[in-house]
């Protein structure tokens, strides 16, 4: 029945994707982040419907009359340029086969990434992006949010099967990156209720992050935090709720989690931390004899055979960086730095743009949102392996496109927003004859 049920929701949305090429790239957006496919128990659970929603977005985007703009800013550039190195590393990688497989996914997270850019038009656009990223991943932050506290903490939190946040590290990561993006989302709810569903929901996946039992996490989660503090429009608010809540939520937690967390000092007797420093020296000695890389994938028995201080420890590279090092090399890992240096500095130059404009106010706020979750990702990511997961690719979407609706191509009144009930107020109704307050009164003529 699931499986049927998430079938016919996505035709359905077949019509409105074609009507507007943005649809299509939203509605795939929640297959890609979401993964509702994993929730089902038959023919839809390897279905394509990514490459279904892609293809109709591009057709869409093909026959649509509006506008097509790719802004071509510093970050977007940096996006194909970096997609341009790691194509070309791919033709001499190591494992040509595993490289090729990988290739694949990983373009095609690319191409959506600038189609979502490029099918973006309208404020309302940008706002129900952010709207299908918080509610797609914070939907597994509730999952385990709720599972955490009903259990004690005692048991780990994981992620839908087959997918990069299946398991308990991999999840976390994609928390910590989230929940600014949940706060963000609260200062453009329109109504109280709304507001608050929110920040629960954002503070649920905090607690689905801790639970989760990642040591990574706990690093990224406590640099989001001083970064969510320090981006904050009332930092002593905002100070005086954080300095409340992180104490209980960490002393909540049992014992074996605080063991675990405790294991971050002593390294050296950890088997789990000595394997992954000896991935890390493979990805150094990697990228010092092989100056494009060894490729996607490249983290394998032979390989480590060669270039590995302990050969027979072969485990991925549990780090962005080290993972776009051993893989693409020194001047892949210079691009994918710079990448987010670049995004970073698009969130900047919105906040200074938007000033003091009560009118642009979301859009400030969700830019420093976004920053937040880059230092998260940044963070908790120096232990995982999670180069290209998708979530901090639509994050470098939602600031390219913020600048872009805003100050580079904003467009006409008559542009057809997208009616979404979180993000639009509905007018309240007037009895019979009560006068609408807000309505501009006209003295007669005489």
């Amino acid at each position: 029945m699931r499986d049927v049920i998430l079938l016919l929701m996505m035709l359905a949305t077949l019509p409105y994707a074609f009507k507007r090429p943005v649809v299509g790239a939203l509605v795939y957006a929640v297959f890609s982040l979401m993964s509702p496919q994993r929730l089902s128990f038959g023919f839809a659970y390897f279905f394509p419907f990514a490459m279904i929603l892609a293809t109709v977005t591009i057709l869409s985007l093909l026959a649509s009359k509006e506008q097509k703009k790719l802004p071509f800013t510093p970050p977007v550039i940096q996006l194909i340029i970096f997609t341009a190195w790691i194509t070309l590393t791919t033709f001499f990688a190591q494992n040509p086969e595993g490289a090729w497989t990988e290739w694949n996914r990983v373009i095609k997270t690319m191409l959506m990434t600038l189609l979502t850019i490029m099918t973006i038009r309208t404020v309302n656009d940008v706002k129900a992006l952010l709207l299908t990223i918080g509610v797609s991943l914070g939907f597994w932050g509730f999952k385990g949010g709720v599972w955490t506290i009903l259990s004690g903490g005692h048991n780990g939190v994981l992620g839908p099967q087959s997918t990069y946040i299946g398991d308990n590290n991999t999840l976390a990561l994609a928390m910590v990156t989230t929940v600014p993006l949940l706060v963000a989302l609260s200062n453009i709810a329109p109504t109280k209720w709304t507001k608050r569903i929110a920040l629960g929901l954002a503070m649920l996946t905090a607690i689905s992050a801790l639970g989760s039992y990642s040591r990574g996490a706990l690093l990224g989660g406590l640099a989001m935090t001083f970064f969510l503090w320090l981006k904050s429009n009332s930092k002593a608010k905002t100070g005086a709720i954080l300095l409340l809540l992180v104490p209980i939520l960490l002393t909540a937690m049992p014992a074996e989690w605080t063991g675990r967390m405790h294991t971050i000092d002593n390294y050296q007797e950890d088997g789990s931390a000595m394997g992954r420093i000896n991935a890390w020296q493979f990805a150094i000695n990697v990228a010092n004899h092989l100056p494009l890389g060894g490729g996607f994938m490249c983290f394998t028995a032979p390989m480590y055979q060669l270039f590995a201080p302990n050969p027979n420890f072969v485990i991925v590279a549990h780090s962005i960086y080290f993972q776009v090092l051993g893989e693409h090399g020194y001047i892949g890992l210079f691009f994918f730095l710079l990448l987010f240096f670049l995004s970073w500095r698009t969130g900047s130059r919105v906040v200074r743009k938007c000033g003091t404009n009560p009118e642009y106010a979301w859009a400030a706020t969700t830019a420093k949102m976004c920053q937040v979750s880059i230092i998260g990702y940044l963070t908790a990511g120096a232990f995982l392996a999670m180069a290209f997961y998708e979530l901090p690719y639509y994050i470098l979407a939602v600031l390219v496109s913020i600048e872009k609706v805003l100050f580079i191509a904003p467009q006409p009144d008559n542009t057809p927003p997208l009616r979404l009930p979180f993000l639009n107020r509905k007018p309240k109704r007037r009895l019979p004859g009560q006068v609408d307050a807000t309505a501009t009164t006209r003295l007669p003529r005489r």
